[in-house]
């Protein structure tokens, strides 16, 4: 009996009608069936037992450059959603007279929305296709953000951000596992989560400008994310619009049925293991960016614009460091390569609270971003390798909005600690958290060296 082997082969879908065999000099016809963005392919014929994943590429089918760019324009919007906080915390705090700890529930509502992302994810999924969720997704943003510019109380703004967090988690979810099963993941995911990097980057300098030299009120800032959420919509539905529930359904059936593969996920250590090394990454990224500028005021007595410009230099770090590390790291290997990058961290981590100089903490901070900038996306490439292709979405999806709901939960935690303890705290959160990380990280499987990277 010929044991079933996989392949995973780079290469054009049109170009697999026929498979030529030497041993019997003729062509044997292939049979393909797209799974998650990649095509199965079975071969036919005497002592035949290989089945080949075809990965697509980011330029084939044709279509898929277009998704790409909308998938990238998404992920632009969800950093400038993420990186404005850090800007904005001081303002709504003065604006509605509150305390560090109340502040914090902006970001603690949106987990409300991340939970049910990552529960119904796989489900949506099925139901409406990737279409459904390139219109679901920035549908609930695009109602959020218009409730916030309408300036409403504080509790209307904590309530309707955990809709702004239900899209921000689907979007989250869908689009990681989509690039994550095209070839060239490493570069790609490296791109997409620059591309978040880089509306994190934009945010707080527009923001801050708003504020403080258009003198306008923090809640303007949303008009714009509002009209960016609009065309999201637009181009995500467009290029999306053949991927139907049904279509979704086919591609990833299991024994010969469709079915969610969220369950089946659970059961993995593997999706457990990311899913709660993203929680505290995200927190970490969150926290630090979302804090920063009330640390950079009140800590080291900086002035509100060239603190606003500490926090636009954390998410430029991580922007770079995302490209830059994004083609390193599959020269190293995930494993190591995040490793490295958690101790380099450290040492950054240790200057900028050792060194109480604002430069100093201004230049620690934007390096500490760089290498943690490609953490993110080495770990969604880690479950593309270590879990079969039918679980990556659902895999995928939870650990990434799990990944959402420490954005809220701890940047929260760090909040109510500065309220009892003084915002100095921010540094041994940040270093317990990386320290957190490393030992996370180090349980996760070892990764087959006979996995291919395309």
């Amino acid at each position: 009996m010929t044991t079933p082997t996989t392949t995973v082969i780079d290469m054009p879908a049109d170009d697999l009608t026929h498979h030529p065999d030497p041993s019997i000099g003729n062509t044997i016809p292939l049979e393909a069936r797209s799974i998650s963005g990649q095509t199965n392919l079975s071969t036919f014929g005497p002592g035949s037992g290989t089945v080949a994943n075809v990965l697509q590429r980011w330029d084939y089918p044709r279509i898929n450059t277009y998704r790409l760019a909308a998938i990238f324009f998404a992920f632009l919007n969800f950093g400038m959603n993420d990186g404005s906080y850090g800007a904005l915390v001081p303002y709504i705090e003065l604006d509605y007279r509150l305390s560090y700890t109340v502040t914090s529930l902006v970001f603690l509502s949106p987990f409300a929305g991340y939970t049910i992302a990552a529960l119904f994810s796989d489900r949506l999924h099925i139901f409406f296709g990737r279409r459904g969720i390139a219109i679901i997704a920035p549908s609930c943003k695009v109602i959020a953000y218009a409730v916030i510019a309408a300036h409403p109380s504080y509790p209307v703004v904590v309530a309707i951000l955990a809709l702004a967090g239900l899209g921000n988690g689907l979007a989250d979810a869908a689009w990681n596992a989509w690039i994550g099963n095209l070839a060239h993941t490493n570069q790609l995911l490296g791109l997409l989560h620059g591309f978040y990097g880089l509306g994190a980057t934009i945010s707080p300098l527009i923001s801050t400008s708003m504020i403080t030299k258009a003198n306008l009120g923090w809640w303007t800032f949303f008009y714009l994310m509002t009209a960016l959420a609009a065309l999201e919509i637009g181009t995500g539905s467009v290029a999306f619009w053949s991927e139907t529930g049904s279509k979704y359904a086919d591609a990833n059936r299991v024994d010969g049925e469709s079915t969610g593969m969220t369950r089946q996920a659970l059961k993995q250590k593997v999706t457990w293991i990311c899913a709660l090394f993203l929680l505290c990454y995200v927190g970490l990224e969150v926290s630090l960016g979302g804090w920063i500028v009330n640390f950079m005021i009140r800590v080291r007595h900086g002035e509100p614009f060239s603190s606003g410009m500490t926090a636009t230099g954390f998410w430029l770090g991580i922007t770079v460091g995302r490209v830059i590390l994004g083609f390193v790291t599959p020269n190293v290997g995930e494993r190591l390569a995040v490793s490295v990058y958690l101790l380099v961290s450290v040492g950054f981590e240790l200057i900028f609270w050792l060194v109480p100089q604002f430069i100093v903490s201004a230049v620690a901070v934007s390096l500490l971003g760089f290498f943690i900038g490609p953490i993110f996306p080495s770990t969604i490439i880690a479950v593309t390798k270590l879990l079969p292709s039918e679980m990556h979405v659902a895999a995928i999806g939870f650990s990434a909005a799990i990944g959402g709901g420490g954005a809220a939960l701890l940047p929260f935690a760090a909040g109510a600690i500065a309220q009892a303890k003084g915002p100095a705290t921010l540094q041994p959160i940040v270093l317990t958290l990386l320290a957190l990380l490393i030992g996370i990280w180090l349980t996760l499987p070892r990764i087959p060296k006979h996995v291919h990277q395309a």
